[in-house]
């Protein structure tokens, strides 16, 4: 191992506030799809089901996660969903066939559930889907008017016999989901949705002129159509439309683990694109309206593994079976925590983001059936940003760092790094250690009215970096305080960031 150590220094200057940290950058994402939702958050009959079925032992750790939106019910699951199937009576919901993810869904959970959970939670916000594969403006429609309507109609006073006296005030909606896909049920092409989005964004303002709408963006930023897809749409819904998706997975390519290391390059380079493209738009029409980036699908994902191969044939329609439960590494948890601080260092574009997902699928808590719950390694950057990060101020990063190599991208930092502060004049640094093998000395200048005394330095850092947390060993990979913090002047202080690692550094 190369034990040659780099450097990396970051500026922290309260005065060049890029922008306040959105409640909804926490946001997470639960779709019908494998074991999310059945044995996920919802499993009558387990030792910590409450009357209403919801795992206590999930809620624990959903609150803990800092999680503040939840995008539902999907996905491409919402492409072929019939919302009417998943409220009144249980023992009267269906059992439909879900051709996202071959799959048997039985509506025990739907919208009430979904309602109270987050309830549960701790009042998270919920941010619904309509389906825009097999349906459009008419049914979209009657879920806006079942869900927000207070009461005297048909469809509020449906939703009041179900029990749910008040309405659910959804102020978030997507308009479809991943429509540019070929993979998507009832996939359209830029123009097709661009018009049907219209006219579903223009429709259900009619209803409610105050809703936040969420129009698709690119599945990802190496699709065929990126670029063109989100002029094209925005032509069509500019003015109607509050925000643009974009969704992005990453994985090791070829076992590529330094560009994998570097995922974060990407999501910037797309975040800058899709940005360009709205300001495009916007100054074409000469808009004065603003349009900003809704990031709802992002995680690491290995597409292609075992885990993610769906159900097949006519025959076979499993419920909840085991899909995209994908065990994470700690050099998984480090990419996450990468991400993270680039969406951080681009909140004055990103106004909403998700993990992709919540529970069981690709997801930072997984679960037993019956059994217990526990978090995986990308829980832990996950909560801490969170933790420090909701409610403050993103601050326009200063960083110079030494470079590391890369085979996708080129030589890039070797640290990243972004800091927020909050109100009470605390001050929290995020950086991560992109290289695989080379440590860094990491030097932070500070505002000269920060508190030194109080410093809580914590890293995520294993030397087996495909160390993970399983049923059998559930605590295997955690956050470790980082003792190698020194206050180096009246407002400089250092910590060593070992290769490979994602590090939380709070001040004041």
């Amino acid at each position: 191992m190369n034990n040659t150590i780099q450097h990396a220094k970051l500026v922290v200057d309260k005065a060049f506030e890029l922008s306040p940290v959105s409640d909804r950058l926490f946001g997470s994402f639960v779709e019908h799809l494998g074991r999310c939702v059945y044995s996920g958050i919802y499993e009558p009959g387990h030792p910590t089901a409450d009357a209403d079925g919801f795992r206590q032992d999930v809620i624990d750790l959903v609150k803990e996660l800092g999680v503040t939106t939840v995008r539902y019910p999907g996905g491409n699951f919402v492409s072929g969903y019939r919302w009417e199937d998943g409220v009144g009576p249980a023992d009267k919901r269906p059992n439909r066939l879900d051709l996202a993810w071959h799959s048997t869904e039985t509506n025990q959970f739907g919208l009430h559930e979904m309602a109270k959970w987050l309830e549960k939670t701790g009042g998270n916000e919920l941010m619904e889907a309509v389906n825009l594969g097999t349906r459009g403006l008419e049914e979209a429609l009657d879920l806006l008017e079942y869900a927000n309507v207070p009461s005297g109609t048909k469809l509020s006073e449906a939703r009041r016999a179900n029990g749910a006296d008040k309405p659910f005030n959804i102020r978030m909606w997507c308009l479809g989901n991943e429509m540019d896909g070929p993979w998507q049920l009832g996939h359209k092409n830029a123009d097709d949705y661009g018009k049907l989005a219209a006219s579903v964004a223009a429709g259900m303002r009619q209803m409610d002129p105050d809703l936040e709408l969420v129009v698709c963006g690119s599945s990802s930023h190496s699709m065929e159509t990126f670029g063109q897809w989100e002029e094209t749409v925005l032509d069509h819904t500019y003015d109607n439309v509050d925000f643009v998706s974009c969704h992005a997975y990453y994985q090791p390519e070829n076992g590529d683990m330094a560009s994998f290391l570097a995922s974060g390059v990407d999501m910037d380079g797309f975040i800058s694109d899709v940005y360009s493209a709205i300001e495009a738009v916007r100054s074409r029409r000469k808009s004065n309206h603003k349009v900003y980036i809704s990031f709802d699908e992002w995680n690491v994902w290995y597409q292609g593994c075992e885990a993610s191969r769906s159900p097949e044939g006519i025959d076979n329609w499993p419920q909840a079976p085991h899909l995209l439960e994908d065990v994470y590494s700690a050099a998984d948890a480090v990419v996450v925590g990468d991400l993270l601080i680039t969406l951080l260092r681009n909140v004055d574009k990103v106004k909403s983001a998700s993990l992709a997902q919540l529970v069981n699928v690709i997801a930072p808590i997984m679960t037993e059936p019956g059994g217990s719950a526990w978090r995986q390694t990308t829980f832990y950057p996950f909560a801490l940003t969170a933790k420090y990060a909701h409610g403050a101020v993103a601050l326009q990063p200063k960083l110079e760092s030494d470079a590391t190599a890369t085979k996708k991208f080129g030589d890039v930092d070797m640290v990243n790094a972004v800091a927020v502060t909050q109100s009470d004049g605390s001050v929290t640094v995020f950086a991560s250690n992109r290289s695989l093998q080379t440590s860094a000395h990491f030097e932070i200048d500070l505002p000269e009215d920060t508190d030194l005394k109080r410093i809580d330095v914590q890293t995520l850092h294993e030397d087996d970096i495909y160390a993970a947390n399983t049923k059998d060993e559930q605590n295997r990979v955690t956050l470790h305080r980082n003792d190698s913090v020194k206050v180096e002047g009246r407002h400089t202080l250092s910590v060593d960031l070992p290769a490979v690692s994602w590090t939380a550094i709070h001040i004041g």
